[in-house]
């Protein structure tokens, strides 16, 4: 795939183009000032795969004890602007919503999100050096304020990008209006409906999620109707609203819908793949599969998500390390030789003594109708990373477009 042969932002506008494509996922990589050269050597060898359409940085910029300061931001905005490929950054809950905590510096919240929205999505364009052009849900006036939410298309995918931090998706508990949840949830449930339709009038054949927050509960339980005569408190969950919303959107697009978030938990394999969303009725929404992610080295590894739309299982999802060997680049460019380039040579990407493990996406059948039928399996069961657990069966992907 010749992803340097035309400018980036025009592949990515055609429908038509990159049926075979490769995307990076990174997230909680800086946790203290001394990880910013280690970020900036994962983002050149991410750079370095001519393979790599783009990359998401999926939340958290900073560490739990960093300061929110305008200095630490403008810091990290230009380390990932270095990306050789263009970078989405996804907000997530240490880069605004926990900045009001003592040890971040007892910043008020919404103003530090404010300061994310004018410093590290002022136009269309996304981060790096070859930028996509992104379509922003500040284009829509109702939402202005809500740049961080975006949408682009490569090959015949919709990518959604949406700030939905950890962190019980930044509800307060005290009294009062919960304002900016309140406003945030209306904006992230019009962006969704917004995207099922797109989607489904362009013809795509799958939509991919980012976010930062894990949306899904541990387990799901039936309403209780005496709960009210219990005298024990149980928070208000504030990813309510986000739920109904992706089954609003898969109910509408029925194609394959792709959810991805960062993970807080240890995970064997690095990652996990499942089904977990259900509608009101506890049925799986048998379209919708869940990549959660929590690399063992953030500062060395990837997530890397390889598409081939031609084959059965179109899908495949591995763990990549930068090369032990891979020189660090130099906290800053020289400046330009007169009647030279502008970026000093750098030494190509050294080989990779052995492939990564990987675990392909089986393709997942069109949402069921209302009532469900098809719903029967439990979450968890498409199996770990490595492949179906034995008597699964797989739903198939679909072998035609949905038609508009």
């Amino acid at each position: 795939m010749a992803l340097f042969g035309l400018p980036l932002a025009a592949q990515a506008q055609d429908p038509s183009s990159s049926p075979r494509y490769s995307f990076a996922v990174v997230a909680n990589v800086v946790t203290e000032p001394g990880d910013e050269a280690t970020l900036q050597r994962l983002i050149d060898a991410i750079g370095r795969d001519p393979q790599i359409s783009f990359t998401v940085y999926d939340g958290n910029l900073k560490g739990p004890r960093e300061t929110c300061t305008d200095r630490l931001y403008d810091r990290r905005r230009a380390l990932l602007d270095a990306s050789r490929a263009p970078l989405v950054f996804v907000p997530g809950q240490r880069d605004w919503s926990t900045c009001g905590s003592t040890g971040a510096g007892g910043y008020d919240p919404v103003e530090r999100l404010d300061f994310l929205r004018q410093n590290f999505f002022t136009d269309t364009n996304s981060l790096g050096q070859s930028p996509l052009t992104l379509t922003r849900e500040s284009e829509v006036s109702r939402f202005r304020p809500y740049r961080e939410n975006t949408r682009w298309q490569f090959g015949d995918t919709v990518f959604i990008a949406l700030n939905a931090p950890d962190g019980n998706n930044h509800f307060l508990n005290a009294g009062g209006r919960n304002g900016e949840f309140e406003d945030r949830v209306i904006a992230n449930g019009f962006w969704l409906e917004h995207a099922a339709e797109f989607a489904r009038r362009r013809n795509a054949r799958a939509i991919v999620i980012f976010m930062q927050g894990n949306a899904m509960p541990e387990q799901y339980e039936r309403q209780d109707r005496f709960a009210w005569l219990r005298f024990r408190h149980t928070p208000r969950d504030g990813y309510t609203e986000l739920r109904r919303s992706l089954t609003k959107l898969a109910e509408t697009f029925r194609g394959p819908v792709i959810l991805v978030h960062s993970e807080t938990a240890k995970l064997a394999h690095g990652f996990t793949i499942d089904q977990p969303l259900r509608n009101e009725k506890g049925i799986r929404i048998a379209n919708v599969t869940r990549i959660a992610f929590s690399l063992h080295d953030p500062l060395t590894q990837w997530l890397q998500v390889d598409a081939d739309m031609a084959r059965r299982t179109p899908l495949r999802v591995s763990v990549h390390e930068v090369p032990k060997h891979l020189p660090l680049l130099p906290p800053q460019l020289p400046a330009p030789v007169q009647g030279g380039s502008s970026e000093p040579a750098l030494p190509d990407m050294p080989e990779i003594s052995s492939m990564p493990d990987v675990t392909e996406i089986p393709g997942m059948q069109q949402a069921p109708d209302a009532n469900g039928a098809s719903g029967t399996n439990r979450a968890g069961e498409m199996g770990s990373p490595g492949g179906a657990s034995a008597g699964t069966v797989m739903p198939a992907w679909p072998s035609q477009r949905m038609a508009p």
